[in-house]
């Protein structure tokens, strides 16, 4: 008998790196469907070594007079940590480790939660009964103070982001605690990382990278023998 390799098949897909400081480096996404929402969840994985340093912006989403939905790391008393537009300071500092960042929000009891790793902090309360409004543009990269302009580049993203996911729904605790583990269900109906449209702008790079080995693969040793 003869031992054959086994061949585990690792998840991967494109990562973007915004390697320098920047009023010209962004990355537009396009939805899937209207940004009509009365609920969300939005997850990404994330690296930067700005940490300590500056304000910077993760993700910016804009119609033509308001910040709709903007995820910054923000430098307060207490150093640096994530809020929303709606300006919730709950995430411990970003480091140069990739990180798995979930942020929920629901209309109709106004809860928003986010999730570091799988690790859920303690619910804040935002504007209940609002409706984040259609119409705008998604960049990664930039914050715009004007529609998809005016940019400041001691603002902008230095590092890199990936798997960037957006549902029209809050995603229960369990599934987001599966999708940091690796789980690739349920897709993103308004942002789904493996087929959304994105358009480069810049100095930004695009490369593949291994997100995780699959849950299944993990811990499991396979052997194959056969007849010759």
């Amino acid at each position: 008998k003869m031992r054959l390799p086994v061949i585990l098949f690792l998840i991967t897909a494109l990562t973007l790196v915004f390697p320098t400081e920047s009023c010209t480096s962004f990355v537009e996404m396009i939805p899937q469907k209207p940004m009509n929402l009365t609920a969300f969840t939005l997850c990404m994985r994330v690296a930067t070594e700005l940490s300590s340093q500056r304000e910077i912006i993760l993700f910016a989403y804009r119609t033509g007079n308001y910040d709709e939905l903007n995820v910054w790391g923000e430098l307060d008393g207490r150093g640096k940590c994530v809020s929303l537009t709606i300006r919730i300071k709950i995430l411990p500092e970003l480091r140069a480790l990739i990180t798995h960042l979930c942020v929920t929000w629901d209309s109709t009891s106004g809860l928003a939660v986010l999730f570091l790793d799988g690790k859920r902090s303690l619910s804040k309360i935002y504007k209940k009964d609002h409706t984040v409004s259609p119409g705008g543009r998604v960049i990664l990269g930039q914050d715009p103070d004007i529609y998809l302009g005016d940019f400041d580049k001691h603002q902008n993203f230095v590092g890199e982001i990936c798997d960037v996911n957006m549902w029209d729904v809050v995603l229960p605790d369990s599934v987001i605690q599966g999708i940091f583990a690796g789980q690739r269900e349920p897709r993103g109906n308004v942002f789904d990382w493996d087929s959304t449209e994105l358009r480069i702008n810049g100095d930004v790079e695009v490369a593949i990278r291994e997100l995780y080995t699959p849950v299944w693969a993990q811990n499991v040793v396979i052997n194959i023998e056969a007849d010759v």
